[in-house]
């Protein structure tokens, strides 16, 4: 299969690297320049528990994809959140009526954007326990197994998107077609919702949040405005079972001792987040239905004031 990584950083290193591994011919695109040249210079260097590879993988930036390149099979997104729509502006000679966009974005929404730019017949949505990390540019540090979760937004899909799945089964990939994908995601986007905004304005990790005796009480509050809009969408979160999950995740045993992304985005690098498609996402979706979100609200303009203070880019 023909695939294009739409965003390759760590994890679209990864998912790049097992694909090509498996037989498939993959390209990667993305906006890192000192990447773009690490790669196209060395390889992609991907350093797994038990062994080392480097893999010639072409590389382009968005704008290096121009009318003459041939369009792809498979479209796997993997960009930030709030770089997707423009992303797929500026690849669409690669996006023929037949190309799939399989979705692995954390957050809300995407469906939105991605329909702007491929029917929606032609979306594969997912989740993935996978992890990855960068050593530096164009060396992956690949550590640990996963899984990813796939299902077509529409019922014509099925077809292309269990090709996919074996596609990915053959890259050990551990793919898994679910019957209900949006549960999955909106459960995620649960878990990111309490712990990332938290952590981040808190400043500490997750188990020193755990550890605070107002945690409970906050995280109850968010729950529930997830839970009331997920609903509206026809989505159950059952309350019990996300304030599980997410206190699972204090133990500094396991998750404890990490800072949630968001955090190492913004407070270690200075970066803009992904807040809009989490927490934000809930409280503009609340406001269509009437349903009110006042801790998503907040939390979203605590960290908007944050990135201006730190002049997150």
């Amino acid at each position: 299969m023909r695939i294009a990584i739409a965003g390759a950083g760590a994890m679209g290193s990864r998912i790049g690297l097992m694909l090509h591994e498996a037989g498939n011919e993959v390209i990667l695109i993305d906006r890192w320049p000192e990447h773009i040249e690490a790669i196209r210079k060395n390889g992609l260097i991907g350093e797994f528990d038990d062994r080392k590879i480097v893999a010639q993988l072409p590389i382009y930036s968005p704008e290096e994809i121009i009318e003459e390149h041939e369009t792809v099979d498979l479209i796997v997104a993997l960009t930030k959140s709030m770089q997707l729509e423009q992303m797929f502006h500026d690849i669409q000679p690669i996006i023929g009526s037949k190309t799939f966009v399989f979705c692995l974005l954390n957050g809300l929404g995407h469906e939105e954007t991605l329909a702007k730019f491929v029917p929606k017949e032609n979306i594969i949505f997912g989740t993935t326990t996978w992890t990855a990390g960068l050593a530096g540019p164009g060396h992956a540090k690949l550590v640990g197994s996963g899984s990813i979760e796939m299902e077509n937004l529409a019922p014509s899909g099925k077809a292309f998107t269990l090709e996919v799945l074996e596609v990915f089964q053959n890259a050990r990939l551990n793919p898994i077609y679910s019957q209900n994908v949006r549960y999955s995601i909106w459960k995620k986007a649960c878990i990111n919702g309490t712990l990332n905004g938290l952590c981040t304005i808190l400043d500490c990790n997750i188990a020193e949040f755990g550890s605070l005796t107002v945690a409970r009480e906050m995280i109850e509050a968010i729950v529930a405005e997830f839970a009331a809009v997920a609903d509206a969408e026809k989505i159950h979160l059952d309350h019990s079972e996300m304030i599980d999950a997410i206190e699972a995740t204090y133990d500094p045993q396991t998750q404890g001792l990490h800072f949630p992304s968001m955090y190492q985005d913004l407070i270690r690098n200075q970066r803009k987040t992904e807040i809009d498609y989490i927490n934000g996402a809930v409280w503009r979706k609340g406001q269509l239905v009437g349903i009110n979100t006042p801790y998503c609200a907040f939390l979203t303009q605590l960290i908007h004031g944050k990135e201006e203070l730190l002049k997150a880019k």
